[in-house]
């Protein structure tokens, strides 16, 4: 196990607020574009979360008014568009192994979104375990636009499942925006809140996991993901197991204790 509240990244902000770290792409002048150097930060310290004891939940905050405005057309596109197969591959293989740190770093997620929110911006909220919204964020999966499949960091496996098949084939094919409205009503978007209240609204959510029993959180992240190629028999089965390592836990006992007690309890995250 490690700590990485004294992280510093050279291509995005962080910071702590309490166990909460804090996420920030940090070009608003450009709407927060990512770039090769950013994406591969950004992969490497979801992954390393993984070990992380002094972080509980993660927001992925907007910054200067907007969440991401996707690849950097000038330090992504044009580059990409003069690569051979292999390199390519690189990328793209690349870019979906942010996805994966992001499902698999076994704290949750929360995304913060107000503004322009496309493209790899689009699939960093939709990889988040839970979304909050402004009222203004316009969310678009907008790579057939740029004449590329829709089928890009697994949004075709992850969105449909969020919204549905026919939503999710309806911003796919088409690249257009979804509303925050639109997001809301579908189940997208957990809450909208205006943007001064945002971030804030994000740090409560993000605390009050937090303050929960973290180790059991990690498993409820575990079992949503793995649940997703599972049986229903195979699923029930795998939560029998799940339920019955957490029932092994301190937390477990000291739930127990304080309901006796009929105090809230304190977890400990063991």
């Amino acid at each position: 196990m490690t700590t990485m509240a004294d992280l510093k990244p050279v291509h995005f902000k962080w910071r702590m607020e309490e166990s909460v770290a804090v996420i920030q792409l940090d070009r608003p002048e450009r709407k927060n574009p990512l770039t090769f150097e950013s994406y591969a930060e950004l992969r490497d310290t979801f992954r390393d979360l993984v070990y992380a004891e002094d972080i509980n939940a993660v927001v992925f905050a907007s910054n200067g008014g907007n969440f991401c405005s996707g690849g950097d057309v000038h330090d992504i596109i044009g580059p990409l568009v003069g690569m051979d197969m292999k390199e390519l591959l690189a990328f793209t293989r690349m870019t979906g192994d942010l996805v994966k740190a992001m499902l698999n770093c076994g704290k949750p997620i929360i995304s913060a979104v107000d503004g322009v929110c496309v493209g790899a911006g689009a699939i960093i909220t939709m990889a988040s375990d839970l979304r909050l919204a402004t009222p203004e964020a316009k969310t678009a999966f907008l790579f057939t636009r740029v004449g590329l499949a829709g089928c890009d960091m697994g949004a075709c496996a992850i969105l449909p499942r969020i919204i549905g098949q026919g939503r999710a084939a309806d911003l796919l094919y088409t690249g257009r925006s979804m509303s925050a409205q639109e997001g809301h009503d579908w189940g997208y978007f957990n809450a909208l809140h205006s943007a001064e209240e945002l971030e804030e609204q994000a740090l409560i959510l993000a605390k009050r996991i937090a303050s929960g029993p973290t180790f059991a959180n990690g498993i409820t992240k575990t079992q949503l993901n793995h649940e997703w190629n599972m049986s229903p028999d195979q699923a029930i089965e795998a939560e029998a197991q799940a339920q019955a390592i957490c029932m092994q836990t301190r937390d477990f006992e000291r739930a127990y204790h304080a309901f006796v007690a009929k105090k809230k309890p304190v977890f400990e995250g063991n």
